[in-house]
């Protein structure tokens, strides 16, 4: 005779199943699927019964078997630069947030600005499974990309280039850094640099455009002739320069040059930066020869990154909204992604002038 209690349930082995999510919910399994697969014709209480079955039993779905039937990962790959520059950080980390809205993952790719990962970028990938890319690219030109351009939905972030035929998010460049200069030209300014300025045809060449651009057009609205001397370009885009041209390093080490002129900053009055790590590389050396920020030159960035608030002194900057960049690309890949042949579409996100010590004046002369 067995010693077995009948009455006593047989301890279950291996994995939970769909029927065993059923059987403790006191639903059908299909139910149990039509919650699991976000079917909207389910009531609240049988999807709170079916959803505290799951996390009792520690149900997982077998994923593979969905994304087959679906078509779909649920999975998009974030591809820019340089992940150790704190804008693509800030920018990950609101990509990967608005993408949990959409109940999607992200997988980040870094290129390092090498042409041959961008061009793998641009061919869709051969690699990862991924529904689509969100691409911040640095080197490839528009040329070199629509030839390589592999079938995987793609939406473009920034104005490295702009192309009719791909979705794209951005930030206006010129109109940004036209506020930027308007800044510092209202707090009295009239002998204004710029620092960051890439020859044309280099690499990250359009963004400094854009922004130079901006930088001369709000001279001209305050009548105010640019001096060339106070444009100061950063060091070309190498391998050997991993972090590339817009870094600390470079905005002290171009300062510096500066300081250490002839003439030395020969009435300069105020820097724009065409980012917050130049900017407070170039605060360094302005701290380190005794010139005074805001009271000899005034200094704004653009970026808006978290080291911008405790810089001595604080850095005024152009804060482009990264969460509304980061929602406009999903939101642009599951248009195109539920619509391939939907007209491409560029969408502008918001960007704010956040004014710090470095500008103001006021407190610098108390």
């Amino acid at each position: 005779m067995s010693s077995r209690d009948d009455s006593t349930p047989a301890k279950r082995t291996g994995a939970p199943t769909i029927k065993d999510v059923a059987a403790l919910a006191g639903v059908s399994y299909r139910t149990v699927s039509n919650v699991v697969n976000g079917h909207r014709y389910i009531s609240d209480s049988t999807r709170q019964k079916v959803e505290a079955a799951i996390a009792e039993l520690g149900y997982r779905p077998q994923l593979a078997a969905r994304q087959l039937r679906s078509g779909r990962s649920n999975l998009l790959t974030l591809s820019v630069p340089f992940v150790s520059h704190p804008y693509f950080a800030q920018l990950a980390h609101a990509v990967v947030t608005q993408a949990e809205h959409f109940g999607y993952d992200v997988v980040i790719d870094e290129t390092r600005g090498l042409l041959e990962r961008e061009l793998r970028v641009a061919a869709g990938f051969s690699t990862i499974l991924t529904d689509g890319i969100l691409f911040s690219p640095l080197t490839i030109d528009l040329h070199r990309f629509e030839a390589e351009r592999g079938a995987t939905p793609l939406v473009l972030l920034g104005e490295r280039f702009r192309s009719t035929s791909i979705d794209s998010v951005v930030v206006d460049n010129v109109h940004s850094s036209f506020d930027a200069t308007t800044c510092l030209v209202e707090a009295g300014r009239r002998r204004l640099g710029f620092l960051g300025q890439v020859q044309v045809g280099t690499i990250g060449a359009a963004p400094a455009d854009l922004r130079i651009r901006g930088f001369h057009l709000a001279l001209e609205a305050a009548g105010i002739e640019a001096d060339a001397q106070h444009i100061i370009s950063v060091s070309r885009w190498d391998q050997s320069n991993p972090d590339g041209d817009y870094s600390r390093e470079e905005g002290y080490e171009r300062v510096k040059e500066l300081i250490a002129r002839p003439n030395g900053l020969d009435g300069l009055d105020g820097l724009v930066c065409a980012n917050d790590l130049l900017a407070i590389g170039a605060l360094r050396a302005f701290r380190e020869a005794g010139i005074a920020v805001p009271g000899d030159v005034v200094v704004v960035g653009w970026d808006n990154t978290a080291e911008a608030a405790f810089s001595a002194p604080s850095l005024t900057t152009i804060s482009p909204d990264l969460n509304e960049i980061a929602r406009l690309s999903i939101v642009a890949m599951l248009r195109r992604l539920d619509d391939p042949a939907a007209a491409p579409q560029t969408d502008i996100a918001p960007y704010r002038l956040v004014q710090r010590e470095s500008t103001n004046t006021a407190d610098a002369s108390r």
